[in-house]
């Protein structure tokens, strides 16, 4: 259920996303899924938890931590593609949600907590290869991730998505200077 709201969402719109959206989409009886969420608030939250579930399953494992900012970036670029292309009905929803969440601070919380994972996330990986101030290195690397899957999705700078390489490039660049590692 929660994936079809995040296809609805995506799809039609914050003003599309309906009970009955969902029901349609997913192929589910009418009424079904206002039985699980009977508020829009709660429908919006349903998709929040998906969310993060989704993309967090998606994110650079802590598993196998990178020694170099080359290896990070490596880690994050397919991460950022993803978003902007196999998973942009999930970015979309995602913007979606943020602009929701002014009328919703039940959902903007929601948002926040989600958001906190990932930073705590990006903070583990920047303490592996080297920072020094891996608390504020890992707010401006989620920032810069963000900003790539952001213009890449909506095309809001140049009009056509990063590629790999650039996304590396920007990266691994951002990385080095927050490590102090030198281009080799």
């Amino acid at each position: 259920m929660a994936d079809a709201a995040i296809t609805a969402l995506a799809q039609r719109g914050a003003r599309g996303l309906t009970h009955r959206a969902v029901d349609e989409i997913a192929g589910l009886a009418p009424g079904s899924t206002s039985y699980y969420t009977r508020t829009r608030e709660a429908l919006l939250i349903s998709i929040v938890e998906r969310l993060a579930v989704l993309d967090l399953a998606d994110a650079p494992g802590q598993s196998q931590l990178p020694k170099t900012a080359g290896e990070l970036s490596a880690q994050l670029a397919p991460l950022i593609i993803a978003l902007s292309t196999t998973h942009r009905d999930r970015t979309i929803a995602r913007y979606e949600l943020a602009l929701e969440a002014a009328r919703y601070p039940v959902l903007q919380e929601q948002l926040v907590a989600a958001g906190i994972a990932f930073r705590t996330a990006a903070v583990g990986l920047l303490a592996a290869i080297g920072s020094s101030r891996p608390d504020e290195h890992g707010r401006a690397l989620v920032a810069l991730c963000d900003g790539m899957v952001f213009e890449s999705t909506v095309g809001a700078g140049s009009g056509k998505p990063f590629s790999k390489r650039e996304i590396r490039a920007r990266l691994t660049d951002l990385l080095r200077g927050m490590v102090g590692e030198k281009a080799g």
